[in-house]
């Protein structure tokens, strides 16, 4: 009689952990599909008009398999604020990455960061941030993500405008005036649809940030740039 060869002990053991990594991949991809689905609807619906059945619908999922990583709608919105921050995050990263080191770093950068500001990702950005004025909840949610963005956009800015090392609350100045100045006029986009507007105050904040660097350097002692700079030491 020919003895039964026995299976290798740990084959059962690699088979049960191939298809528990399979599970976990399927369940994160659906969780991304669902939250990516989540950003649409608040570009599109906006995000009084989102719920969580139109999400379902917009992911092409079942509520039951939503309910299952999702169990209310609070914790979805939480996500989603968290998913959007990460999109735009990586979204500005990729985009500066992706940029011409020979180039302009004023000009590439402004350019860079107004094409941030007119994709859907800032779009659903802004449309929650509206949102927040009136809801606790929701503005609660919001800070974290505002403040982890604000710290990458300021580490991203610096690697890109290796121009303003040393400059101190100048570069911070030329940072918050960019970024003001930019995110509040890609608001009006949606009311004033007249792209050579934009470009020209575009231009102007580009020779406004060099004029900055060169006093800022130079301190001639008579200039708003040396004013600035005397108030924030005192």
């Amino acid at each position: 009689m020919t003895k039964k060869k026995n299976k290798p002990a740990d084959s059962k053991d690699n088979g049960a952990e191939t298809d528990v990594t399979w599970q976990a991949t399927k369940s994160a991809r659906m969780r991304t599909q669902i939250l990516d689905a989540a950003i649409r609807c608040f570009v599109k619906l906006g995000y009084s008009r989102t719920t969580t059945t139109e999400i379902a619908r917009e992911a092409g999922v079942s509520r039951g398999a939503m309910v299952h990583h999702f169990s209310n709608k609070q914790q979805l919105i939480k996500a989603a604020v968290e998913h959007l921050n990460m999109k735009r995050i990586n979204d500005f990263k990729e985009t500066i990455l992706a940029s011409d080191p020979a180039a302009d770093h004023t000009d590439q950068g402004i350019d860079l960061y107004w094409q941030h500001l007119t994709s859907p990702y800032f779009v659903a950005f802004h449309e929650l941030s509206v949102a927040a004025r009136t809801d606790p909840e929701l503005e609660k949610i919001l800070i974290p993500s505002v403040k982890e963005f604000e710290k990458e956009w300021f580490q991203t800015a610096r690697q890109l405008f290796p121009e303003w090392e040393g400059t101190g609350e100048l570069f911070l100045l030329a940072m918050d005036i960019t970024q003001f100045l930019l995110e509040g006029m890609s608001i009006n986009t949606m009311f004033i649809r007249n792209p050579k507007r934009y470009e020209r105050i575009r231009n102007y904040l580009k020779i406004r940030l060099r004029e900055i660097l060169a006093m800022g350097k130079a301190r001639s002692g008579n200039t708003a740039v040396d004013s600035f700079l005397d108030d924030s030491s005192a």
